[in-house]
């Protein structure tokens, strides 16, 4: 781990004390005082980070004349310079960073954080706001680019009873208990043994999401398991423990679908999901692995279910909606030295073009 360095900097809300990276106990206590955090801003999800891609801890804690404190979770690119790299809270793909913080920001204390940001090396710094954070800190990233997200969220209060009969949809209800009457069976994983199981699913959903968007089969295995080697869910097993619960239907013997949820505090995260359609479908195995998931969270407490990013008005945003999960902005705010990511999206666009490639 690199060695902490401290500095002083002026800021609107004074002088402020940053050091970086951040120490883990103090990210520890304030992400243990701060309900809004969420796994993914924890110190393990930065540590599966830099053990599974190119990437360095780059966290910052800032600490202002008040006494009040905030971490930045934040990793930087290993072995390139500043001036060609990124500093970003998180890399696309690895979900929502942003600050963690117990107490309410003060709108000069979120600018000078930006404010920091804006004037370190990199080529770009990005961070990936969660909803709750999004007034003080959207509008304290002057000079940034907003990118829009939209992240879909099941409410928890009241427990599981409530859930069912008030904001899980009639359709899924009906489903949910189709798939109970079905030959299928359901096993949790708290131990990281069923990872083989779920990847054996990832790489048969690849060969149908490839035929979907019309992607050359041989593109779209290189791209996703590039992107989500099986290595990197084995880290996020073996690191977040009994945190990370794997859900596996059975049919007939053989996996039809499965998903991953993580927990932290208050917040179970589903990450991932596989099938294989042809056992799936039919006894609607993964309505029922998601009712059990949402139920496991009642069960350990947790206040939110949050079903991950959907583009707005997709059909996967519409199947997410059949459990409650209702829509919530978070933006990523960047800023580049370059247009990196512009010309990034152009090429994107260009290839799309050329293989006929659809959205989902």
């Amino acid at each position: 781990m690199n060695a902490p360095a401290e500095l002083m900097i002026d800021t609107p809300a004074g002088l402020a004390r940053v050091t970086t990276p951040a120490p883990r106990h103090v990210w520890w206590e304030l992400a243990g005082k701060d309900l809004a955090t969420n796994p993914s801003q924890t110190p393990l999800w930065l540590d599966c980070l830099c053990a599974t891609g190119p990437y360095r801890d780059a966290s910052r804690l800032y600490e202002f004349e008040g006494g009040h404190r905030l971490v930045l979770p934040l990793v930087a690119r290993r072995h390139r310079p500043p001036v060609l790299g990124a500093e970003e809270s998180w890399p696309v793909q690895w979900g929502i960073g942003g600050p963690v913080c117990p107490a309410s920001v003060s709108p000069s204390e979120a600018r000078a954080v930006m404010t920091d940001l804006a004037r370190l090396r990199a080529l770009r710094v990005g961070v990936r706001l969660r909803p709750t954070d999004q007034a003080v800190w959207a509008d304290a990233a002057a000079g940034f680019h907003h990118e829009p997200h939209m992240t879909q969220m099941v409410d928890l209060g009241g427990g599981f009873g409530t859930v069912w009969e008030r904001r899980i949809g009639r359709r899924v209800r009906r489903d949910i208990r189709r798939a109970e009457r079905s030959d299928v069976e359901v096993e949790v994983d708290r131990t990281g043994r069923l990872v083989p199981v779920f990847y054996q699913l990832y790489r048969k959903s690849i060969v149908r999401w490839a035929e979907q968007q019309h992607e050359p089969l041989a593109l779209a295995r290189w791209r996703r398991t590039r992107d989500f080697p099986v290595r990197r869910l084995e880290e996020v097993a073996a690191r977040f423990g009994e945190r990370c619960a794997i859900w596996v239907a059975w049919c007939s013997g053989e996996p039809a679908g499965a998903c991953v949820v993580l927990r932290h505090g208050g917040h179970a995260k589903y990450w991932r999901s596989a099938m294989d359609r042809e056992l799936a479908h039919p006894v609607r195995a993964m309505p029922l692995l998601y009712r059990l998931a949402i139920e496991d969270a009642c069960e350990a407490a947790c206040r939110t279910f949050d079903m991950g990013e959907s583009t707005p008005g997709s059909s996967l945003a519409e199947f997410k909606a059949g459990f409650g999960a209702e829509p919530f902005s978070s933006p990523r705010c960047f800023r580049e030295r370059l247009p990196v990511s512009a010309a990034d999206r152009r090429v994107r666009t260009a290839v799309k073009r050329l293989i006929r490639f659809q959205d989902p």
